[in-house]
């Protein structure tokens, strides 16, 4: 996936229109969902609860919806059940599209709407978090758990023979035991769909997008009623959630730069001295390399930087350096003009004749 650079959602809301910058990074923010969603994960199956108490919070819940006239599972699974081209499809329906579509749409906000992506994805772990809690707080027997005489069939039990699931939830066969079944309120399923409808509604650019925004969530209320996973109220409280979460968006991210920046000295202290001692050697790399391009090996012999011959600036720094038998004037050989075999005259030697010949014509 590409790294973004993007005007974040400081205070924006799921919008973004907040002017903090994001720097979002694949290798960031996979661990970052995975832990927050292990959590989830592992609350679920600790906050098991009694069955005696999850199966009277059941019967409370429908005491209510029936007192208001909402017990709509009823009617919903009663037609599933009796209908295997609907009862399927709804079961198909319910082990995976809330594994698929969600994750789905996480990765389209972050390759497409990046701007926005740290909002939303804030928002959906906030909701999945405070949904954590109502599982701990109120676990409920769902309705396909309930004595029978209460006229509810477990759907996915019975067209079990259609998918990969057992009796046991939407879990494969064998895993039925690595789920908690008194989990349903809230409806997850519901509050995760809802959000899913949002991010397609708000940020889709076709007519598909934002109509398939609608149908998801509503489908996938009207399918963990059929199938008997969930009460109305628990579809209610999902939604409720949901909302809870989007309010909280604003405060979680501001608390969140607000550790980050305290967090950040400390890391730019531990690592600092590494890049600078780093910054130290390239600048001293450039220096080296030009000195070293800058002498010229011939023969065996180094010279300098401006010299023509070996020592040549010792020997004009020092007159008496360059005596010697062969060579009782003191200048370096070479140097009074062209030598036997033909070779250019040195510049210094033809200096030295114009200034000798110069002088003679003065005194004539």
């Amino acid at each position: 996936m590409p790294r973004f650079k993007a005007l974040g959602a400081g205070d924006g809301g799921i919008s973004g229109n907040g002017t903090s910058r994001l720097r979002l990074r694949w290798w960031t923010e996979l661990p970052l969902i995975l832990l927050v969603y292990g959590a989830y994960s592992a609350g679920r199956l600790l906050a098991r609860g009694d069955v005696t108490t999850a199966v009277d919070h059941g019967l409370s819940l429908l005491r209510i919806e029936k007192a208001v006239h909402l017990n709509l599972e009823h009617p919903l699974n009663r037609l599933f059940t009796a209908h295997a081209s609907l009862g399927v499809p709804a079961d198909f329906w319910y082990a995976s599209l809330h594994y698929l579509v969600t994750p789905l749409i996480l990765i389209w906000m972050f390759r497409s709407r990046a701007v926005h992506y740290a909002a939303a994805r804030t928002w959906l772990m906030v909701s999945t978090l405070i949904g954590l809690v109502g599982f701990t707080l109120m676990p409920t027997c769902p309705p396909r758990l309930l004595d029978v005489k209460y006229g509810f069939v477990d759907t996915m039990a019975q067209y079990s023979d259609w998918g990969w699931w057992g009796g046991q939830a939407s879990a494969p066969r064998g895993l039925g035991g690595m789920t908690n079944q008194y989990a349903a309120m809230p409806s997850l399923h519901v509050g995760w769909s809802l959000w899913c409808g949002v991010m397609l509604w708000r940020y889709g650019r076709t007519p598909l997008a934002k109509a398939a925004g609608v149908i998801y969530p509503l489908f996938t209320t009207i399918v963990v009623m059929g199938t008997a996973n969930h009460y109305f109220l628990d579809a209610v409280a999902g939604a409720a959630v949901m909302g809870v979460g989007l309010l909280l968006v604003k405060p979680v991210r501001r608390a969140a730069e607000r550790v980050k920046g305290r967090l950040r000295p400390i890391v730019v202290a531990a690592v600092g001295t590494r890049p600078a001692a780093t910054g130290q050697r390239s600048a001293n790399a450039p220096a080296a390399s030009s000195a070293t391009e800058s002498s010229i090996v011939s023969a065996g012999c180094q010279t300098s930087a401006g010299e023509r011959i070996p020592h040549q600036r010792k020997l004009g720094a020092d007159p008496g350096a360059g005596k010697s038998a062969g060579n009782p004037g003191g200048r370096p050989r070479g140097s009074e003009g062209a030598g036997p075999a033909g070779r250019p005259a040195d510049p210094a030697g033809i200096g030295d004749g114009a200034a000798a010949a110069a002088r003679g014509a003065a005194r004539t």
